[in-house]
């Protein structure tokens, strides 16, 4: 299946110069979205994963239900002030400004093996943050899974110390 069909390009979204990849129609298309995620799922189906963490928000979309086809336990990485118990948090630069990402301290147990999920790469910021903030409780990252890697912004120099899976690999 070609998911790049049920993906559309937005011009100038969040700000001006920026190609939004929009993966709503993927989300909206049953089949495509069925199978973007257990095509994700399958390929990190015998890596032992104890628990999927999945960024805010696009990221839970996909993670969520990842988790429950491999049998593991989901945690939501969060923006500021959506978590109601003790947290850790990450301050990270984003090309267009600086950003927080938290987590429950208790949402991971020490030598627990991570899966991490976000529905897109780009520059590789918001994964690179996310993937400190778990290792920072003591998780260990057997991967991250991509719905879609944008190639040209190189996101995966940053994290190249982690084996990565993208569906869709786009200019």
């Amino acid at each position: 299946m070609d998911l790049a069909e049920y993906i559309r390009n937005i011009q100038d979204f969040p700000q001006k110069g920026i190609l939004f990849r929009d993966l709503t129609p993927l989300m909206g298309n049953p089949e495509a979205f069925s199978y973007a995620v257990k095509s994700i799922a399958d390929f990190f189906k015998d890596k032992k994963i104890d628990k999927v963490a999945a960024v805010e928000a696009r990221g839970f979309i996909f993670g969520a239900p990842i988790a429950t086809i491999l049998g593991a336990g989901f945690v939501p990485v969060r923006k500021p002030g959506k978590l109601p118990f003790d947290i850790k948090r990450k301050e990270f630069q984003l090309e267009y400004g600086m950003s927080i990402l938290e987590v429950h301290k208790d949402a991971i147990k020490s030598g627990e093996r991570l899966l991490m999920i976000d529905d897109l790469l780009a520059t590789g910021g918001t994964a690179l943050a996310a993937s400190e903030l778990i290792e920072s409780l003591g998780g260990e990252i057997v991967g991250w899974g991509f719905v879609v890697t944008l190639k040209d912004l190189k996101g995966e120099e940053k994290l190249k110390k982690y084996p990565l899976f993208s569906l869709v690999n786009l200019d």
